[in-house]
């Protein structure tokens, strides 16, 4: 029996505001701008929108470090503007889900200006305040952020622990006030009338107490086995459902750094009351050398397959996926898997087919239904993001070719994603009548959403196409996931089936023609029948052999 549920069908349409879409000629995505683009919004079929944080804050690392949790930042707009949004979202039959940021707040938070100020505050204990160590900080952890996870405060002569941005002190979960303190703003959003939570880097929030050095040899080895999946998070998880979740229909997904398949199936197994949903990073990390994401490494098709292959056999009847390649801190999908040169437009519906075909909800990250694609700024001055920064200020202070390493910041920086949406071939891409808080990228020209509108083959057509597809096919929700070929090196092939249906999905992940037998999927050209594709039509050398075009993604349903 399928236990059937609207997050499960839902596809999820991620929104960063700042780079969305600039009403007032600031330079600053906001909330009116998102209102004014819900049409747009709602045109590609998605069904809940993911907003990333709109809450008061210093911005040191774009709202991620949060000043007031019931108010909302100035350059997004008021309240009202978020109110207007919700009932804009809820009028078109779309949903909106809001980030959950509690496993710090920012260090301009009214909490931890308490904290901060004596020993004997009543908010002390609101955050980690430790005695240094042989005259350093009280352990080894480093930060995500870089640099050391330990802030001195001397007015109090101690350390505040940080497992990001100094502007961003961990919350002490031990602490049971805390914990009233997070339920009741939860509350206070839902009452509002939003649909969920998406949940910063959730499995963070118990720590080890006792705080052990790391021997670990890599960061992502620290972070596994030092930083998350603390001893109570399960415990802190079921007592937020029981406090705040249960008895309302909404959809909560949590972000999951530090999270095997293993771990994964304790969040989100149906019976166990936690979350609905986690992010996992296999296939986000999998180009990460010992040095972390500066660290660059080679992967391999064989690898990225695996990675769903082992999530899938693990959630199986037992749990729900999220299905991504990209949001705000990665890269774009078309720069990092596909070919963002001569096959940018083939890749980009390449990747929008595997988002589409694959078991669990799908999201979708704002620009990626155009095909925007990595930029590559000359200047380190043009970037904005904190860890960019923080890495090239660590690489030069390593004696670190910073020409060299500057290409690496091309591949791998959270700017990336974070330039503004192309709208059009207008002056900064239609996004802002002024000057844009960090540079479009200067493909805008070529990429934008306004000559793709009217481009019946157009990247953003595709995905609505292949939106529709998925919507009117349960068996891409629900039906069993059944990889096939897993040692290919260039072919990416599965089947869905849900013992009415069966569709046989073929994905040419290479620049190159690739000659595929039949036979060696278990097929045969008489019962195969195209029913969607990247190219005008699938190229049949023989009758038992198929020719797959460079990126060519096609699918098959089998009678």
């Amino acid at each position: 029996m399928i236990d059937k549920q609207w997050w499960k069908e839902a596809i999820v349409y991620q929104i960063y505001p700042r780079s969305f879409k600039d009403s007032n000629g600031d330079g600053i995505g906001d909330i009116p701008g998102i209102i004014q683009k819900l049409d747009y919004i709602k045109s590609l079929g998605v069904d809940v929108i993911w907003l990333c944080p709109v809450y008061d804050s210093p911005n040191d690392d774009n709202g991620y470090d949060i000043r007031d949790y019931r108010n909302i930042h100035k350059e997004f707009g008021t309240m009202t503007d978020l109110e207007n949004l919700l009932e804009g979202v809820h009028q078109r039959g779309m949903k909106l889900i809001m980030d959950l940021v509690v496993n710090h707040t920012s260090d301009e938070h009214e909490w931890f200006l308490q904290s901060k100020s004596s020993l004997d505050n009543p908010y002390r204990d609101f955050y980690f305040w430790k005695e240094g160590r042989n005259g350093g900080p009280p352990n080894n952890w480093k930060s995500f952020f870089g640099g050391d996870s330990w802030d001195y405060d001397p007015d109090t002569n101690q350390y505040y622990l940080h497992l990001f941005s100094k502007k961003q002190p961990d919350l002490n979960w031990e602490n049971p006030k805390v914990r009233e303190e997070i339920y009741d703003l939860m509350r206070f959003w839902l009452d509002k009338g939003i649909d969920g939570f998406r949940m910063d880097v959730i499995p963070l929030i118990s720590k080890r107490t006792e705080f052990p050095d790391s021997d670990a040899d890599t960061f992502t080895d620290t972070i596994h086995r030092f930083y998350a999946n603390g001893p109570r998070v399960h415990e802190y998880l079921r007592e937020m459902q029981h406090e705040v979740l249960a008895n309302r229909d909404v959809m909560t997904v949590g972000e999951g750094p530090g999270i095997t398949p293993d771990l994964g199936l304790l969040y989100v197994e149906k019976d166990r009351n936690e979350l609905q949903m986690i992010f996992h990073f296999g296939h986000m990390y999998m180009d990460n050398g010992p040095g972390g994401k500066y660290d660059l490494c080679d992967w391999t098709l064989q690898e990225f397959k695996q990675v769903f292959k082992i999530w899938d056999e693990k959630l199986h009847h037992r749990g729900w996926l999220s299905i991504f390649l990209g949001n705000h801190d990665f890269p774009r999908i078309v720069s990092r898997f596909g070919d963002d040169g001569p096959y940018r437009k083939e890749s980009a519906k390449l990747l929008a087919t595997l988002l589409l075909s694959l078991r669990g909800t799908t999201y979708l990250y704002q620009g990626d239904e155009i095909g925007m694609s990595n930029v590559a700024f000359d200047s380190i001055d043009d970037y904005r993001d904190l860890e960019t920064l923080n890495a090239y200020e660590e690489a030069g202070a390593a004696g670190k070719d910073l020409r060299q390493f500057m290409n690496i910041v091309h591949i791998q920086s959270r700017d990336n994603a974070r330039t503004p949406v192309q709208w059009s071939d207008d002056p900064h891409s239609g996004f802002t009548d002024g000057t844009p808080w960090i540079r479009v990228n200067p493909n805008f020209k070529a990429i934008n959403v306004a000559a793709q509108e009217t481009d019946p083959d157009s990247v953003l057509n595709y995905y609505r196409k292949m939106i529709r597809f998925r919507k009117e096919n349960p068996v891409l929700v629900y039906g069993d996931y059944l990889p096939l070929l897993k040692d290919h090196d260039r072919l990416y092939a599965y089947r869905r089936n849900d013992g009415d249906k069966t569709f046989l999905i073929l994905l040419n992940f290479s620049s190159r023609n690739l000659i595929l037998p039949l036979d060696d999927l278990g097929a045969r050209h008489k019962d195969l029948y195209r029913v969607m594709g990247n190219y005008d039509k699938a190229v049949w050398i023989e009758e038992e052999k198929l020719e797959l075009l460079p990126w060519e993604a096609v699918i098959f349903e089998e009678k």
